[in-house]
């Protein structure tokens, strides 16, 4: 049966890969590819993508605005796409994969349009109310959310790249609007918003699961987070210190013969297949949890704790301003 499937985030270095093994493996489907500008004459990005889809006879791909750093933006696409599975021009959708991610390391705090910090806003907050918004369009029989997950989600492990450590600051309202960064740490912080808006995505996909399980109409869909792995090639490299940098691109260099040797770090072909199997295979239907490329494996401890759920839930719904008929899942004020 053809569907629909949504990621956002399409011309990035992840998303090339799953594009170019979905359009191999998957035609039959529509691909809603989203990118905040989708002109290949202005990015640079966006003209890889479409160079990418040009390899494929009659590739049933729409590449779509959307700027993930404004809420109305999200919420004019939704309405939108919406509007068009109503009325039977596009099929349900089967997937959503919520691939778009920013972050900031040397170059300190940056903000949305919307004057929320940028990295939780892209990676999270705004994925969050698209899929809301969305489910009401989806394959309630099987539809699935893919959310991004990272090695930097954990609170329990550290990261040799940060002394700090994600988590959910004691005063929710940080995650948007922080306190001005101490200059000794700012690469720190940025890296520990990173991770905390990972952290955010892998406590939603886990908090979604059991709001799924409670809805009669939405208890066949389920809710997974993947960790790629380490992409050396990812071009969010570029925002490393320059040593760093170094380190990856040598990495990189080496990735033909490393990529047998560890899973640590994968090529974004690899990762990109990995990716479309948990978003589409059907040995991943009706699985949640968390998934290292297609393995399972234990997420955040943190991530299944019903008061941190509930905490980040209503947070984010009052930062979006829902309302409750906007969405079609049940108790969501739970």
């Amino acid at each position: 049966m053809d569907r629909t499937v949504i990621i956002t985030g399409a011309n990035g270095s992840l998303a090339l890969g799953f594009v170019d093994t979905f359009l191999s493996c998957y035609p039959q489907h529509t691909l809603i590819a989203t990118v905040r500008n989708p002109s290949p004459q202005d990015d640079p990005n966006t003209a890889k993508l479409t160079r990418l889809i040009s390899k494929y006879s009659n590739p049933k791909v729409v590449i779509e605005a959307l700027d993930l750093g404004n809420i109305a933006s999200v919420r004019s696409f939704a309405e939108k796409l919406n509007a068009k599975i109503s009325s039977r021009e596009l099929p349900r959708i089967s997937t959503i994969v919520c691939n778009a991610a920013t972050l900031s390391l040397e170059a300190g705090q940056k903000f949305t349009s919307d004057g929320n910090e940028a990295t939780f806003q892209v990676c999270h907050l705004s994925h969050y109310l698209l899929i809301l918004k969305l489910l009401g369009s989806m394959d309630f029989g099987s539809g699935r959310i893919v959310m991004l997950g990272s090695i930097t989600h954990y609170p329990e492990k550290p990261n040799p790249l940060s002394s700090l450590r994600p988590g959910l600051p004691e005063n929710i309202e940080d995650l948007i609007k922080p306190a001005p960064d101490a200059l000794s740490l700012v690469h720190d912080r940025g890296y520990q918003r990173y991770g905390t808006a990972k952290l955010a995505n892998v406590i939603f996909a886990e908090d979604l699961n059991e709001r799924f399980r409670m809805d009669s109409k939405l208890s066949n869909m389920t809710a997974l987070a993947m960790d790629p792995g380490g992409l050396p090639a990812s071009r969010a490299q570029a925002k490393q210190k320059s040593s760093i940098r170094m380190i990856f691109a040598t990495i990189n260099f080496l990735m033909p013969v490393l990529k047998y040797l560890t899973s640590v770090f994968r090529t974004t072909e690899d990762a990109g297949r990995d990716l479309v199997a948990v978003s589409m295979d059907p040995t991943f239907q009706g699985k949640g949890g968390y998934y290292v490329g297609q393995k399972k494996d234990a997420p955040a401890a943190v991530s299944t704790d019903e008061k941190e759920q509930k905490v980040l839930w209503a947070a984010c719904w009052r930062w979006v301003g829902l309302k409750a008929d906007e969405t079609v899942l049940q108790n969501v004020a739970l």
